[in-house]
């Protein structure tokens, strides 16, 4: 498997398993710093590689009139801001192809949302401009078939590609983890991170917007890890029942040092004990 490094540590292969971890939009900057925050010292005290997430602008919710953030320019000012001052690395998503060049200057990793996964135009220029390439596996898309989307990547010299599994859709208003999916893209030789707050989206559930399911991340976040992958996408918020955007597929923040704790041990099993079809 091929290695990606971002910042000072490296995502793949043997490489301990890497955290993705923020809230699911920019809501204000006191806020954003301070959850970057805790997240930047629980997981130097876990010893736990950790890449801050946020979206500045959701362009896909389910209602026009739903909060979509800040907007590109302050929203990048606002992580930027947030990467300097706190010496993390940053992903967020591109939506708009007037963006991504800007983007890319500021974010470590770029992120080709689920929705605009099988976007050509969007996925080649984002990377020739990006560092690290996240791809999220839409939910309609088939594992063996995010190949298409790596070798559109790879079209333009960019090699630095993580792939992220984030649920499939199965009927209507609700998503479904296929666990085989893990090992699937695991043998396209790429990093695999594991979307557990998103897998347990109910997409329009709430007819103006999305409901979620987040009790149920603990489960999935366990069989994931004991699956096997290199790496922890969540959505955590302070008081999700108040977030402006995937509160309810959002964790607390105060259930991330028993859950982390608990998928750390599951990884360490897992590498010492690693079958040779992963």
């Amino acid at each position: 498997m091929r290695t990606v490094p971002i910042g000072n540590f490296v995502v793949g292969d043997e490489q301990p398993l890497v955290l993705i971890a923020g809230p699911c939009v920019i809501e204000d900057e006191e806020k954003t710093r301070s959850i970057a925050l805790y997240l930047k010292n629980l997981t130097q005290e876990m010893d736990i590689p950790f890449i801050f997430k946020a979206s500045y602008d959701k362009a896909n919710r389910t209602s026009g009139e739903a909060y979509r953030g800040p907007g590109f320019e302050r929203g990048i000012e606002i992580l930027g801001a947030i990467k300097d001052d706190l010496k993390i690395p940053i992903l967020s998503d591109v939506h708009r192809h007037e963006e991504i060049e800007r983007a890319a200057e500021i974010l470590d990793v770029v992120q080709i949302p689920a929705f605009l996964c099988r976007q050509t135009d969007l996925i080649v220029e984002v990377a020739q401009h990006a560092g690290v390439v996240n791809i999220k596996k839409g939910q309609f898309m088939a594992p063996w078939d995010v190949r298409n989307i790596i070798e559109k990547v790879l079209s333009r010299g960019n090699d630095r590609i993580l792939i992220t599994e984030r649920g499939t859709s199965f009927g209507y208003n609700n998503l479904v983890v296929d666990f085989r999916s893990l090992p699937i893209l695991r043998r396209e030789g790429y990093p695999v991170i594991f979307d557990a707050t998103h897998s347990v989206q109910l997409p329009g559930g709430q007819g103006t917007a999305s409901g979620g399911q987040r009790e149920m991340v603990p489960y999935l976040v366990r069989a994931a890890a004991a699956v096997g992958i290199d790496g922890l996408f969540l959505e955590v918020h302070p008081d999700p029942e108040k977030a402006l955007c995937d509160g309810p597929n959002s964790l607390y923040l105060e259930s991330l040092p028993d859950l982390l704790e608990i998928v750390k041990t599951i990884d360490d099993s897992v590498r010492k004990t690693k079958s040779t079809t992963l």
